[in-house]
């Protein structure tokens, strides 16, 4: 998915009024800090890239008994967020099994890299990612 910073919202929120209102959208918007970007469509490469990498890491995955989601899944990196949606996720973690909302305990997360995105996902968005405990 892209960020879309033209469409990014000027208030800022608390994770729990983000939580709410993103609830309530038709798009998938991430969370960092009280700013909220939407996420739009990639391109067809970007998907491909990501597609691949789904089908090749898909049967270690699944034999490990761990789960595997593409840019719909949020990820949670601590209790007040940030809240992102990365291209691909992996969690091995039992808590998130049966999860539906969202994934708290990720082992892999993948950012396919695009001109409109890099600078934040190699910057402040790795950053905050490599925070989490259980990748």
């Amino acid at each position: 998915m892209i960020a879309s910073p033209q469409f990014s919202t000027s208030p800022v929120m608390t994770a729990e009024e983000y939580l709410a209102w993103e609830a309530e959208q038709e798009l998938r918007y991430e969370y960092d800090n009280g700013e909220i970007t939407a996420m739009t469509g990639g391109t067809l490469p970007h998907n491909d890239l990501a597609i691949n990498l789904l089908r090749a890491l898909y049967p270690h995955v699944k034999a490990r008994e761990c789960r595997i989601n593409m840019s719909d899944a949020k990820v949670q990196v601590r209790d007040e967020g940030p809240y992102y949606y990365p291209d691909l996720v992996v969690s091995c973690d039992r808590r998130d099994q049966l999860a539906t909302k969202l994934i708290r305990f990720p082992t892999l997360i993948v950012e396919v890299l695009s001109p409109g995105t890099a600078s934040k996902d190699r910057g402040k968005k790795f950053r905050e990612l490599q925070r989490s405990e259980t990748l």
